[in-house]
């Protein structure tokens, strides 16, 4: 792609999103009005408690993730930031969002002013050392923005971005001895440097690149960043010798020092450009996504690329409402994020350099929590990304032997359990998404399923994993079988019978765990004996039969198969009421338990990802009355529209998507069969773009806090009875009406044919 006039690039980011991701000759502008719906995201919204989102300037499924990075590190300081923090050392190019485990932090800048002492016997904590007090009352943050003032250097920082490119708008004071940072020291959580260099490579640019070591176990990123006006000097440093600006640094923890004089109210800009591939891709991908200086379009232009988004559903509530619910759906839109270059190189998990000619390469798959929601919500809204997401799980395959299970930054994690790429891939396949080859999809569904790592050694001789020979050996065989059920469904569907009997029956395998005595998910020993002593309450941190969970939450992770495991109960009536006890029941879950596990009613927890499903699930038994009074209770009591207003971690988006669904009317429960259950809407009205023009339309007549029943439905005029509604009927388009009433309906949902269903023959 040949670099462009500002104007035209103006253009081809209003209309194509994210900035220049895709070629502009393929799309057209939209025919309709959007509506200004960027004014009721507040990125803050998740900042505080244990929500872990990032905050600072992005565009949709951007490289670039612009923002400040605190002080203080820990936990809750996973995506570099938190709203109980007051402080600032610098601005980096790359963050997670929602995470547990903090990562990335690439490239960070800091703009200061004073003595900079870069001397032998000088702590080399440069930033730390640098680090400035703010306050939150001069900080603000909006879809594709983010500034905040510097007190310790009276700076105003001001930073927006493209795709793949960081731009940095730093207004100094009168200063002669005005510096701007660039260190490649600092990460965030887990990361650490192993190999930097920097250079400079004119009087307004430099160059470089920072290789480490972290939760991605071998992440690379080249940059390069150009200055709006000459450095007076340049100096290079691993914090106990002065380089001079002729030498170049390299394999050590390098900071470079950029000088510059400065007058008051006279901005300095910087342009810093990333790539997974070379300092050349960087020069490329600069000169392509933002060859001008404009800073005030580049805000308005990603403000653009956000709102044409978040306008994709147009719903009608409460000013309140809209604040979560759009925020919500920014927050499902940060990641996964690209990772290619603009001509398409990206970086294998086969250390090797890939040319991706079909579309954009992602990566930041958070898959063991993106696969329940997240992703069912990108086959609605996004179909124009899901054949890449897709293809981009089927390279990973062909470059590490399986399907991704956490990826990121061209590394394999393994974090989480299961085999979730798996379940993506295969809802991909049953929705009839084209835009990949599915023999080579099934057979990296085979190849992964067939491993012997992770415990499924044991699935593969007999049948389930034995709690003696393999920690969290629950959890994982639980997730194993909705993979394996996910494998049978696509072997179905593309007429493989053989494949079809192997792998349904290991998706069967939640059966092994079930003890009928206790009505509880709990370890089996290799001698087929169950593990004692048993507490169901207990749960010890990634260390006992659960992944951040206990027997109470684990006992419901069968979305693949709830008829089933309604029948290991005995019956609908005792699968009822040990559901009805899992919201009262209370108990100590011990001092060693994870501290995902909250948003806690009793012993359900909607703050991490293995509970979600556990709602829906009573409409499967025929109560969808005591589903809708769950699902209200959680959108109203644990989404706010305040910094601690999310009640776990945001988890790449999985929290927001279960928000966005739910808030209007439904669920995939089962995440590879294309069946949403409904539930209670929270807003009135929902509007879904659709390819071509088309449009799903959701009313929720009469709904109001105290009408949270559904009494009936209609579908395009005609009476629809089911409590379920399948993805195709949605993506038909049409006009879908909820009659919603203050008591349950004595009809709606309760005949066994009208329920939602796991399979049908």
């Amino acid at each position: 792609m040949k670099t462009i006039y500002l104007k035209l690039a103006i253009y081809c980011f209003s209309i194509a999103v994210p900035f220049f991701v895709t070629s502009c000759a393929s799309k057209k502008p939209a025919e309709t009005t959007l509506e200004n719906l960027t004014q009721y995201v507040d990125p803050f919204i998740g900042t505080g408690d244990h929500g872990h989102v990032f905050l600072g300037a992005d565009v949709p499924f951007g490289a670039v993730q612009a923002g400040p990075v605190n002080l203080s590190q820990g936990w809750d300081w996973c995506s570099g930031y938190h709203i109980s923090d007051s402080t600032i050392c610098g601005f980096s190019q790359t963050h997670l969002s929602g995470t547990g485990i903090g990562d990335l932090g690439d490239i960070t800048l800091m703009p200061v002013t004073g003595e900079v002492k870069l001397a032998k016997g000088v702590p080399s904590d440069l930033s730390s050392g640098f680090f400035s007090l703010f306050s939150h009352e001069k900080e603000k943050a909006k879809p594709g923005y983010y500034s905040v003032h510097l007190d310790r250097y009276g700076i105003d920082v001001e930073l927006t971005a493209t795709a793949r490119v960081g731009f940095h708008k730093y207004t100094f004071p009168k200063a002669n001895d005005a510096k701007i940072i660039i260190d490649l020291q600092q990460g965030i959580g887990w990361d650490q440097p192993m190999e930097t260099y920097i250079t400079q490579e004119s009087d307004t640019s430099i160059s470089g690149y920072r290789f480490s070591k972290g939760w991605a176990n071998d992440q690379r990123i080249y940059f390069h960043a150009v200055f709006s006006k000459p450095m007076t000097s340049f100096a290079a440093t691993d914090s106990t010798v002065i380089l001079d600006s002729n030498t170049s640094l390299k394999g050590r923890k390098v900071k470079g020092v950029a000088y510059f004089s400065t007058e008051a109210k006279d901005p300095l800009y910087v342009k810093v450009a990333i790539s997974p591939v070379s300092i050349a891709n960087a020069k490329e991908n600069l000169d392509v996504e933002l060859p001008g200086w404009d800073f005030d379009t580049t805000v308005q232009t990603a403000d653009a690329a956000w709102n044409k988004e978040l306008n994709k559903i147009v719903i009608q509530g409460d000013e309140k409402t809209k604040r979560i619910f759009y925020t919500a759906l920014y927050h499902t839109m940060i990641a996964p994020s690209l990772f290619c270059d603009v001509n398409g190189d990206y970086w294998g998990p086969d250390k090797q350099t890939h040319k991706n000619t079909s579309g954009n390469t992602y990566t930041t798959f958070s898959l063991w929590d993106t696969y329940r929601a997240a992703h069912p919500l990108m086959t609605i809204i996004h179909p124009e990304k899901v054949n890449d997401m897709i293809h981009t799980m089927l390279q990973i395959y062909e470059q590490q032997g399986k399907l991704p299970v956490w990826h990121l930054v061209g590394n394999e994690t393994d974090c989480m359990v299961g085999n979730p790429g798996i379940i993506v891939v295969a809802d991909a396949i049953l929705k009839d998404y084209s835009g990949f080859d599915h023999q080579l999809a099934f057979e990296a569904m085979q190849a992964s399923a067939m491993l012997d790592e992770r415990g499924l050694d044991y699935v593969k001789k007999q049948g389930f994993i034995p709690s003696d020979s393999v920690n969290e050996a629950v959890a994982k065989g639980l997730e194993y079988a909705i993979a394996d059920w996910s494998i049978g469904q696509v072997a179905k569907k593309m007429n493989m019978k053989e494949e079809y009997e192997y792998f349904n029956n290991r998706g069967k395998a939640y059966r092994y765990y079930f003890d009928p005595s206790t009505h509880f998910m709990r370890g089996k020993l290799a001698n087929n004996e169950w593990r004692t002593p048993f507490n169901p309450f207990q749960s010890i941190h990634r260390m006992n039969d659960f992944t951040e969970g206990n027997a109470w939450q684990y006992t419901w992770l069968v979305p693949q198969d709830v008829e089933g495991l309604i029948n290991l109960f005995g019956s609908e009536s005792r699968f009822i009421e040990k559901l009805d006890s899992l919201f009262i029941a209370e108990g100590d879950l011990g001092k060693e338990a994870s501290p995902d596990i909250s948003g806690l009613i009793g012993q359900y927890a909607h703050g991490n990802e293995p509970s979600h499903q556990i709602v829906y699930m009573y409409t499967y038994a025929g109560q969808p009355w005591k589903t809708a009074q769950r699902v209200r209770q959680i959108l109203s009591e644990l989404y706010h529209d305040q910094p601690a207003g999310l009640c776990g971690n945001e988890d790449v988006g999985q929290m927001s998507a279960w928000y966005i669904l739910s808030a209007m009317g439904f669920y995939q429960v089962n995440p590879a069969n294309s069946c949403y259950v409904f539930g209670s809407p929270a807003v009135n009205e929902a509007s879904i773009k659709l390819p071509n023009g088309r449009t799903f339309d959701i009313t929720a007549k009469d709904n109001s806090p105290e009408n949270i029943y559904i009494q009936s439905i209609t579908l395009n005029g005609k009476p629809y009875t089911k409590s379920y509604i399948h993805f195709n009927d949605i993506m038909s388009g049409g006009k879908l009406v909820l009659q919603m009433g203050n008591k349950p309906s004595e009809t709606y949902g309760v005949s066994p044919e009208d329920r939602p269903y796991s399979e049908k023959e």
